[in-house]
């Protein structure tokens, strides 16, 4: 009887999770801003312009370490890329946490931002790599779940550090020093991505990790699959990429990345004191609410991890794009007419609930899953630089915007971003889910 192929899930979603730690971590980063923030305008006399660009700052890291880990992936490996975020993650943490003024903490941020880049371009792709079809929009969610669950542990734990007073942002930020280590050790222990050994000419080194992911007939059969799309390719450019047969990938996931940014949720995450402040609560609701809105955060999450691989990834990324533009529409009215806040809670919470379970994990699994294997570390980074890049003009001229307008007047303009990103969806992306990273690169090539 021939032999079929099978996994062996537990190991492969246990890598998958260490992998994933850089996405708690990219959580932490992303979550201690909101709580620290009043504490940082106190401190350095911020004004809406500064506060502004103190939070995008980590963004302007992330753009030169997604650029960075692409081409370093490429040469070196997945894995020598997310040691070396790891340990900018550590170092970053400590060097915030005792900036002896705005000048110094700025740079630490920057350099955080670095950090973050690079693992949320690797940590992702590793995991694509690493996992069968059957599974791999799950594993790859799994990055979102940590991401959601560091940015709900960082809210508790700012919580609770509010009471120790002015000096109680060093402290938010010095605890990350301590996720960081973890995830520096499990990352010593991940075995190389079996793509990135193929395609550097160590074959027999990808077979001893295939066979620790899969039997025999998934390891041969993969192994195959691998090196026929990589048959006749040698070292690929950036002016490679925007060939006419890759650029209608390349489109999309720029797309996808900026989209997923301008949709608008991330102000609701880095910029919840204003939001809540601007409705008349006081500090203690104001990270009252960040804990909520973890909360909310972390448990669908963990809906859409069931759903991605069942629904499909186009299904829910239309409905989340339209869904939002809805809810924001709401959103506004209730700031614009200083409705009960919880109203305001309740529609914020609705929000999150919908971008958590779709556009958040489907986006980042759509990017690592789309590009051909000989181009998927630079296609990636340009996708996630172009992230970045949406992800600093958000939060960079949120504050600006709602000192001129009103803290309601932005999220009338993200509804319509909204709409037209349900446009782009709907009119440009195809399903994915089910087919392996080859089977898929033969389908966008034929496109």
């Amino acid at each position: 009887m021939k032999e079929q192929v099978s996994y062996h899930n537990n190991y492969i979603t246990g890598i998958s999770f260490i992998s994933a730690l850089g996405g708690y971590l990219f959580g932490f980063d992303f979550a201690v801003i909101s709580g620290a923030l009043p504490f940082l305008r106190s401190a350095f006399d911020l004004s809406s312009l500064e506060a502004g660009f103190l939070t995008g700052s980590l963004a302007l890291g992330c753009i030169i370490g997604s650029l960075f880990a692409g081409n370093f992936s490429d040469l070196h490996g997945r894995k020598p890329g997310l040691l070396l975020s790891a340990l900018i993650f550590a170092l970053s943490a400590l060097g915030m946490a005792f900036a002896p003024s705005l000048l110094v903490f700025l740079i630490m941020r920057f350099c955080a931002g670095i950090g973050v880049g690079m693992a949320s371009l690797l940590s992702p792709m590793y995991i694509a790599e690493i996992s069968p079809a059957a599974v791999r929009g799950r594993n790859v969610a799994i990055n979102q779940l940590t991401i959601v669950v560091g940015i709900l542990i960082t809210n508790l734990i700012n919580y609770l550090l509010a009471k120790k007073g002015v000096d109680a942002w060093r402290w938010m930020f010095g605890l990350g020093v301590v996720p960081s280590l973890l995830f520096l050790l499990g990352v010593s222990w991940l075995p190389e991505s079996p793509r990135w050994l193929i395609k550097a000419g160590k074959s027999s080194e990808a077979e001893k990790v295939l066979l620790k992911l899969g039997n025999n007939v998934f390891t041969q059969n993969t192994i195959k699959d691998i090196q026929d799309s990589l048959s006749g390719n040698g070292h690929s450019s950036f002016k490679e990429i925007f060939s006419k047969s890759l650029r209608p990938a390349v489109i999309i996931g720029i797309g996808l990345a900026v989209f997923q940014q301008f949709c608008g949720i991330n102000v609701v995450f880095n910029y919840t004191s204003i939001i809540f402040g601007s409705a008349g609560a006081n500090i203690n609701r104001q990270l009252l609410e960040t804990v909520s809105i973890g909360v909310v955060n972390l448990l669908f999450t963990i809906l859409a991890m069931r759903l991605v691989d069942r629904l499909g990834r186009r299904p829910l990324m239309l409905i989340g794009s339209i869904g939002l533009s809805m809810i924001y529409i709401v959103l506004a009215f209730i700031l614009q007419n200083k409705l009960p806040l919880y109203a305001l809670s309740i529609f914020v919470l609705m929000a999150i609930a919908l971008y958590a379970s779709t556009l958040a994990p489907v986006t980042w699994v759509l990017i690592s899953e789309i590009f051909p294997n000989k181009i998927r570390g630079k296609a990636l980074s340009i996708a996630i630089v172009s992230l970045w890049s949406a992800y600093f003009l958000l939060v960079f001229t949120f504050p600006v915007l709602a000192e001129k307008t009103g803290a309601y007047g932005p999220f009338y303009l993200y509804a319509g971003i909204c709409v037209l990103g349900f446009l782009f969806v709907k009119r440009n992306v195809k399903e994915t889910k089910g087919q392996t990273l080859e089977q898929l690169e033969q389908h966008f090539l034929a496109h």
